[in-house]
């Protein structure tokens, strides 16, 4: 009866139980192709087996292996073909995931990071132990560092052209530098170096003689025994355009929005943007293209008057200290009933938007834009690129339209503060370029005077060796409404060889896009076709010979050596693997935890309880019938 009862109140019981933690040890293998390109795929698979096989290191640890190119993943099968490498990403990635544990990290790379941080000064809590692959030798070299030229030029003019050449080694040499186009020597220099003279930077300016886009190759001229010549060339490209874009930026008041619309707008060389106070202004309205009207007042009344006659593009920016009765009473194609009150509006992105392309950049993350509360009226046409989200909630409200009418085009966002998204997508991408894009795409097809296009390809002139080569298209049917069903494919040629691929493309984001790999370096020309349509577009990439994996003489061992001491571990080569051994399997910091953990256990999960249970009762009722009690 005791147990029964005790079944229907259900005690538990608690255990403690001991179980082992041994430490973990991280194999963090270097996967880019700087490794193939020393030679030393053989030796660090190789390595890499006999530590993650020996007996002795299993017995003592936890084995987890990684591979790293420009991101730290789970060891699925060695390529050595990535393209960027980031130690630092790699590094930080490992202890964070075994920020609880005793984990020393096994780093088998060249020591060559071409991306992120600088790893050397890295704070890890965890000891580090590299294994140094590829050669340690200095060699004599000379290399092309950096170039740096405008990606735009107009007709006529001349553009500058800066070139950072470095030298490795003691010894006095001469080299000849050259900038040549479709085989021809536009620009040629001697250069020397020496034991005091590492560097040397040349600058130069060439002229832009025709429109398009111009492919230029930088070259040095070999020097005695040098070793690796891969960084002897580097290429560049330079668009030529004959007319720029002027954009005008009026407003009723002073505000950040203003330099950061005008910064984004001139981070293209094609466009200029001027900023006016709306009284100060004294310009004719037609030596612009585009007009953007901010925080619009009665005083904007003869400026309005001039646009709408002329019929100028123009972006219209609202915010607090909008007039809305005079802005409803000019008939331009929209309304606001605003009320006495602000409110915040965030953004969400509308992925159905069609009128132009326009990636999702994180708007739906940025912060909201400050405005008069009310409700928004268009008697025309209109497509959202943007909706308001007010505190969290997602509305069918346009945040950012766009009124896409033959007669005029313009643009209407609902909200100041602007700036806030260019500065939280600088801390998002750590970069001014998407936001800058964004903001040149809407002006671009704003200030565009042309027939709009039905398929738009977006690829870039100039790709490096063994990257891949992604291009979108954008494609609108007869009534310029996005087309999700049509089927587009590229056409490859390579001019040399006369190659010729083709490729589909996939619908992904309200865009089609390609991705094409391992395209042997050259010049290609490209044809996108839209299927079943008389509908293509044509154009030329270049992939160079630059091969950032390539451009390294040698392992780092002085980086290594630091992070390696700064984290408390050690320094070997490729041919110290029992040393390793030896000092991971003697160092008594590596220890196997026990760690207690109570456990908790309900009687009424013991099965053997309501085994006994149901053997007393069996028992009795033999007993009960027995005497006749039953």
């Amino acid at each position: 009866m005791f147990l029964l009862l005790s079944l229907f109140i259900n005690p538990s019981i608690e255990n403690e139980v001991y179980q082992n933690e041994k430490p973990v040890l991280s194999i963090v293998t270097d996967n880019s192709s700087s490794i193939a390109f020393f030679d030393e795929t053989k030796n660090i698979l190789a390595f890499q087996e006999n530590i993650s096989d020996n007996s002795v290191i299993k017995d003592k640890f936890d084995i987890q292996k990684f591979q790293f190119g420009k991101t730290l993943q789970l060891q699925d099968s060695l390529t050595f073909s990535e393209n960027e490498t980031n130690i630092f990403e790699a590094i930080s990635a490992t202890n964070k995931l075994n920020s609880s544990k005793i984990a020393p990290v096994v780093l088998l790379t060249d020591g060559n990071q071409n991306i992120g941080l600088d790893y050397e000064f890295l704070n890890s809590k965890q000891p580090i132990y590299p294994i140094v692959f590829g050669d340690t030798t200095t060699y004599a070299d000379i290399k092309i560092s950096q170039i740096n030229a405008n990606k735009y030029s107009f007709l006529g003019n001349q553009f500058p052209v800066e070139v950072l050449l470095n030298y490795e080694g003691n010894e006095n040499v001469t080299s000849v530098f050259t900038i040549s186009s479709k085989g021809k020597t536009i620009f040629s220099k001697n250069v020397s170096f020496s034991a005091q003279k590492k560097s040397e930077t040349i600058s130069t300016n060439i002229e832009s003689t025709a429109k398009g886009i111009h492919f230029y190759n930088t070259s040095l001229r070999i020097i005695n025994n040098e070793k690796n010549t891969k960084n002897n060339t580097k290429d560049f490209t330079v668009e030529v355009i004959d007319e720029q874009t002027n954009v005008l930026i009026v407003s009723s008041v002073l505000h950040p929005d203003l330099g950061v619309l005008k910064k984004a707008i001139e981070s293209n060389k094609q466009r200029k943007a001027t900023i006016s106070l709306v009284t100060d202004f004294k310009n004719q309205i037609n030596d612009f293209q585009l007009i953007i009207l901010y925080q619009v007042t009665n005083a904007f009344k003869n400026i309005l008057t001039e646009i709408t006659a002329e019929k100028i593009p123009y972006l219209f920016i609202s915010g607090v200290n909008t007039d809305w009765n005079f802005v409803n009473a000019q008939q331009l194609g929209f309304q606001k009933k605003a009320i006495n009150q602000t409110e915040n509006y965030g953004a969400t992105f509308n992925t159905s938007f069609a009128t132009l392309l326009q990636e999702n950049i994180g708007f739906d993350d940025f912060p909201p834009l400050k405005d008069r509360f009310g409700e928004v009226y268009f008697n025309k046409e209109y497509q959202t690129l943007l909706f308001q989200n007010i505190n969290g909630i997602q509305t069918k409200v346009p945040l950012l339209a766009i009124v896409d009418n033959e007669s005029h085009k313009f643009a209407t966002l609902f909200g100041e503060g602007i700036w806030k998204w260019r500065a939280a997508s600088f801390l998002n991408n750590n970069s001014f370029e998407e936001f800058d894009a964004f903001v040149g795409n809407l002006v671009s097809f704003l200030a565009s005077n042309k027939k709009r296009n039905r398929l738009e390809v977006n690829a870039e002139s100039l790709y490096t060796a063994n990257s891949t080569i992604n291009i979108s298209a954008f494609y609108l049917d007869k009534t310029y409404k996005f087309d999700p069903r049509a089927s587009l494919e590229i056409t490859i040629t390579n001019e040399t060889t006369k190659i010729v691929s083709k490729f589909p493309f996939s619908l992904l984001n309200n865009a089609y896009q390609v991705a094409i790999e391992n395209l042997a370096s050259g010049v290609y020309n490209y044809t996108v076709t839209v299927l079943g349509h008389n509908l293509s577009k044509s154009g030329q990439f270049v992939i160079s010979d630059y091969n950032i994996e390539e451009q390294f003489t040698r392992a780092n061992l002085e980086k290594l050596e630091k992070i390696a001491t700064n984290s408390g571990g050690k320094v070997y080569y490729k041919n110290q693997f029992d040393d390793l051994l030896q000092d991971l399997s003697k160092n008594e910091s590596f220890y196997t935890i026990q760690k207690a953990s109570i456990k908790e256990q309900e009687i009424i999960d013991w099965k053997w309880v309501l085994f006994v249970i149901i053997g007393f009762l069996t028992l009795e009722w033999f007993i009960r019938k027995y005497i006749g009690k039953i």
